[in-house]
């Protein structure tokens, strides 16, 4: 499958292996999306050690491979507790993460491949060279790249075509915009964005008396913050449902009224939950209503940053 063929909107998989997800039930979420035209399926070998990538490659035995457009990164190092410690994308280990992923997946080629963030110590173009031999090979498809400057954007795209990069996008984190979004339209590269709930804070049902602490950690949820990000969240209410809709649907429909270059993920773990995340694609924002939603969330009333940003050198996080 060509990414001409994708889909307006991509499955995040990466949920579906935490564990108070379902089997049968993520792997009817998969079947749903791809019967719905929902092509991209997104996951990463690290996601929770293999397991994502094997429920996978159980959800497309039979003549569901020629419907998938598998997306897959690689690189991260986790511990057996789940917690990511280091980055390995050294060219000559390459190989090897694409030979286990190619069996967990139980698949001839992966359509796009690309390191979970790239080494500092390691010049992106022997990264995204040792991609391009696997491409030449036949076992990747198309390359992808996450997290970089613009810079190493057009580094690694001056190696070989680059067809998607993947960023974090959301009200509340807009960064891309300024830099690596128009160097992506230049190049010709489309963007998959991730975190458009913004850890949950735009689901829609995300409240203090039902928080989460596994979000504790970022700055948006911080005590000093919350209070000011829960009050644009409520603006943002208003307009939902002037327009009868979720915030978490307007959210998306945001995403995807700032270009048809962009491919927000939702991270379905059941067919309802997959309906219900469908319906933004129904949504025609005109240039006002994108308007008033950004005047309804404005950047300088933020509090708090979004998901930290992590380099590495050397394999080890650096500041």
């Amino acid at each position: 499958m060509s990414t001409m063929e994708m889909s307006k909107l991509g499955l995040g998989c990466g949920r579906m292996s935490n564990a108070n997800s379902d089997r049968s039930e993520s792997i009817a979420t998969i079947h749903a999306a791809l019967d719905a035209g929902i092509t991209h399926l997104n996951t990463a070998d690290f996601y929770t050690s293999g397991h994502n990538e094997m429920l996978i490659g159980e959800a497309l035995k039979g003549s569901n491979r020629d419907k998938a457009f598998l997306s897959v990164k690689f690189g991260a190092l986790v511990a057996p507790n789940g917690a990511m410690y280091g980055l390995d994308v050294r060219p000559q280990h390459i190989k090897n993460y694409v030979a286990y992923t190619l069996k967990r997946l139980n698949v001839e080629y992966i359509d796009l491949y690309q390191p979970a963030r790239i080494d500092l110590a390691i010049p992106v173009e022997e990264t995204i060279g040792a991609i391009a031999d696997l491409v030449q090979a036949g076992y990747v498809k198309h390359i992808g790249i996450t997290q970089v400057d613009d810079n190493t954007l057009r580094k690694a795209h001056a190696v070989h075509p680059i067809k998607l990069a993947e960023y974090q996008y959301s009200l509340f984190n807009r960064s891309i915009e300024k830099d690596i979004l128009p160097a992506a339209r230049e190049l010709g590269i489309e963007v998959v964005a991730f975190g458009t709930l913004a850890h949950g804070l735009l689901g829609g049902t995300w409240s203090k008396d039902k928080a989460d602490h596994s979000n504790a950690y970022i700055p948006l949820f911080a005590k000093e913050n919350i209070d000011t990000n829960l009050a644009l969240v409520e603006a943002l209410r208003e307009i939902a449902a002037a327009k009868q809709m979720t915030v978490a649907q307007l959210a998306v429909a945001w995403v995807l009224a700032k270009g048809d270059d962009i491919i927000p993920l939702i991270g379905a773990r059941k067919v309802n939950q997959l309906q219900e995340s469908m319906k933004s694609l129904d949504v025609r924002l005109t240039e006002r209503d994108v308007q008033s939603i950004e005047e309804a969330i404005p950047e300088t009333k933020i509090a708090g940053g979004s998901f930290p940003q992590m380099k590495f050198k050397n394999g080890v996080v650096v500041r």
